[in-house]
This record gives C-alpha cells, sequence and structure tokens, in this order.
C-alpha cells in the first residue's frame, strides 16, 4: 500500500505498508490528516522517516511523538532538532520488518536524505516529477551528486516526492528540454488528475529521465545553469 496523503498548501505525507506488515511514514509537515487516516485506517507503525529539517516537513513530529512515543524516528544529523530519535546519514536502517537504504542527497539542505524501500524511492525536496529542489543550506555540487545517486537506481523505481509541483515544473520543462512530446503529453496526463483532485505522483524513475532536465544535465555547470533558470522562471 501506497498513499499520497495530502498536507499543508501542497506537501505530501507519504504511507507505506508491505501488506499485513505495520506502517512507515514519511515527512509529517501537520498531525491532522495523518491522525485522521490513523483513526480510519487503524495500524501499527514502524517508523517514522525525515528527509531534511525543514519546517513544512517536520512540524508534526512533536504532536506525533506526543501520540505515538515508542515509535523511532530517522533523520539525518540537521533533524536531531526536529525531534528524530535515530540519526542516519548514509548507510541502511533494518527495522523488524524493513530494510531501508538511506542515500545523501544534500543541497537542498546541506543534510538532506532520501530513502529507498522496496523500490519505492521517499526524496523530500531532492527530486521532484520534472524538477528538483533549490539550493538552499547546501551546495549545487551536493545536488548535483545526489541527482546523479538516484539516476543510477532501477528504471522501475517508484519516485515519491514531497510535494505538488509536477505542473510548474512542466511548464519550465518544456521550455528546456529539446525532445518535448514527453513533457507535453504528461502535462496533459497530470492536467487532468489535478482536475479531478488526484495527486500526480508517484512518477517513475524511468519517467523522469524523459520529463526531467535536472536529470538530464551531463555536468555540474550544465545542472547549475539550469537550477538557476528555473529560479527565474
Amino acid at each position: 500500500m501506497l498513499v499520497a496523503l495530502p498536507a499543508l498548501n501542497d506537501n505530501y505525507i507519504w504511507l507505506y505498508q508491505r501488506e499485513n506488515l505495520p506502517l512507515i511514514i514519511v515527512d509529517l509537515p501537520e498531525t491532522d490528516k495523518l491522525f485522521a487516516w490513523l483513526v480510519a485506517n487503524p495500524t501499527p507503525i514502524e517508523a517514522l522517516l525525515l528527509t531534511h529539517e525543514h519546517d513544512d516537513h517536520t512540524q508534526g513530529v512533536a504532536s506525533f511523538k506526543q501520540r505515538y512515543p515508542n515509535v523511532p524516528i530517522y533523520g539525518s544529523q540537521e533533524c536531531a532538532s526536529k525531534g528524530a530519535t535515530h540519526i542516519v546519514n548514509e548507510g541502511e536502517i533494518i527495522t523488524p520488518n524493513y530494510a531501508i537504504q538511506v542515500i545523501p542527497t544534500g543541497g537542498h539542505t546541506a543534510q538532506h536524505i532520501s530513502f529507498l524501500v522496496d523500490n519505492h524511492l521517499f526524496c523530500g525536496d531532492a527530486l521532484f516529477s520534472a524538477g528538483c529542489g533549490r539550493v538552499f543550506t547546501g551546495n549545487y555540487q551536493q545536488m548535483f551528486e545526489g541527482l546523479g545517486r538516484l539516476k543510477q537506481l532501477p528504471d522501475d523505481t517508484i519516485v515519491c516526492p514531497g510535494h505538488e509541483y509536477t505542473l510548474s515544473n512542466l511548464a519550465f520543462a518544456e521550455t528546456v528540454i529539446e525532445e518535448k512530446s514527453a513533457v507535453k503529453n504528461h502535462r496533459i496526463f497530470v492536467e487532468h488528475l489535478r482536475q479531478e483532485g488526484k495527486p500526480s505522483l508517484p512518477t517513475t524513475l524511468e519517467l523522469e529521465k524523459r520529463i526531467n532536465p535536472f536529470l538530464q544535465a551531463k555536468s555540474e555547470q550544465e545542472f547549475i545553469a539550469l537550477r538557476q533558470a528555473k529560479d527565474r522562471f
């Protein structure tokens, strides 16, 4: 089971659960939506994973800990002040029911991490559909290298970003990608989804390689030029 639970303005709380096993939660902008979902779908919780320190991914952690004080909360060092109980910067997390790969994807923030669980990539604000995160407390080299790590994953990887930015990202992608047919076709598909109130996510790495200009950048310099152009778009 995979659920993109809308939160705040355009965030998603990701819920992942293998059949008959406890739930994994990724990022927690708020708890109202999550707690309502858990009331409607009672299930034990295995872990909460935090991709980075920004409030729109962590401000629900305090109230979550009050209700679920025994659930481990994993995040990088920058998330220690936001409520993470287990600090992980890379490598693997082994819980009773899941093996979770931790991939360094700094750039948006200096210690941003992404999580790979059963071929599902939870990438916070590192990789979006047709886009990537702005560079804030990290740097362009980190972001370019982090996206390079993600690009090495299998094409059928299910990509679960933290925000609903797809349409605005596709608008920019149409201006810079040479082969525009895949971008245009996906924009039409996403417009229908959004009109029906459905998420444009998850996506797949195979699709992203065709519609995401940041994954097509062949050098750090090309990536920087694209990112700065998107900042001004």
